[in-house]
């Protein structure tokens, strides 16, 4: 169920913004206040993965799989299973394999681009906060030498960057985040899962982002079938405002309207009984999204628009670093 009223303002980039943003098929023209954002947005997140994030992100993320190394003589209690029998056959004595961990990760944005995502009731918007924890998160990954790309969908994929390294292309992931108009308005989950398997070749890291209004047995099995090959991280994006109808004033009867259907809906703000029963629907709802997440086994944090991401980002990478000494 959605609560919010409000979309992207496709308005503020002119009547004649196609999704390229080409200019008579020349070169893409960004507009300022989008290239300022960004800016500023790098110049936040750079202070904060250095002093912060950049060892948090390590720490919690591990290599995706193991790589050859060296060959050592065998010594009581190495595990047979290691011997390498074409070396042990050539000297004569037991040889067993080393593998090192693989460092460089590859690191997957799947942001949720769709109308519910451009509501915001505290000057800012849910996926303008998704701008900035993936420019967070993807700068920390850049840091470390990771690649990252991104996968930008609604009820279709929308645009999709391969997975690469480097400060000019996390600052295009970021501006494309904030700046891309997608053709799409609803949200499908299920088939943002779908692509993301289907182009991720290797194990990766998996930041699915979104608002996870669409019902959970949309995309239940799909989310379940990415989550047993990558490693699914799920940052929900939720805003106070839908939250909650308890907060909202008593302005009696009111109309508002789906920013992804365009259903509009006539609601009585002054009625306590309508407001508990809108609230326990979106506990529900709410309850139903960590379940899914929680059976397949995916890492779940909430971030609120108009709070700062940070904590709860810091909370998950340390939850994640007591359970990796704990393996």
């Amino acid at each position: 169920m959605r609560h919010a009223v409000g979309t992207r303002d496709a308005s503020r980039y002119g009547p004649d913004a196609p999704n390229g943003r080409r200019a008579g098929g020349g070169a893409e023209i960004v507009p300022g206040e989008i290239l300022r954002q960004v800016r500023r947005l790098e110049i936040r997140t750079r202070a904060l993965v250095a002093e912060l994030f950049a060892g948090q992100y390590q720490s919690a993320f591990k290599g995706q799989g193991m790589e050859f190394a060296e060959v050592r003589e065998y010594v009581p209690g190495d595990d047979i299973r290691t011997i390498d029998w074409n070396v042990t056959a050539r000297y004569g004595a037991p040889f067993v394999k080393q593998y090192a961990e693989e460092r460089e990760l590859s690191v997957f944005l799947l942001v949720d681009l769709s109308a519910s995502q451009g509501f915001g009731s505290a000057r800012r918007s849910k996926v303008e906060l998704a701008a900035e924890v993936g420019a967070l998160l993807g700068f920390s990954a850049i840091r470390n030498q990771d690649k990252v790309g991104l996968l930008a969908f609604t009820d279709r994929v929308e645009q999709l960057i391969p997975p690469r390294k480097g400060r000019s292309h996390g600052l295009r992931l970021v501006r494309d985040i904030l700046y891309f108009q997608p053709a799409g308005r609803g949200t499908d989950l299920a088939i943002a899962c779908e692509a993301a398997q289907h182009v991720l070749r290797r194990r990766s890291i998996v930041l699915l982002l979104s608002d996870f209004l669409d019902p959970s047995e949309h995309w239940d099995r799909a989310l379940g079938i990415l989550a047993r090959r990558h490693d699914v991280v799920a940052l929900e994006t939720r805003d106070a405002l839908e939250a909650g109808s308890r907060s909202w004033p008593a302005l009696g009867l009111i109309e508002w309207e789906d920013p992804e259907t365009g259903r509009r809906t006539l609601f009585d703000t002054s009625d306590r009984g309508a407001r508990a029963g809108l609230e326990q629907r979106f506990a529900e709802q709410r309850a139903q999204v960590a379940d899914c997440l929680r059976r397949h086994g995916v890492d779940h944090v909430v971030l609120e628009v108009g709070r700062d991401p940070v904590e709860p980002l810091l909370g998950f990478f340390r939850l994640r670093e007591r359970r990796r000494a704990r393996e």
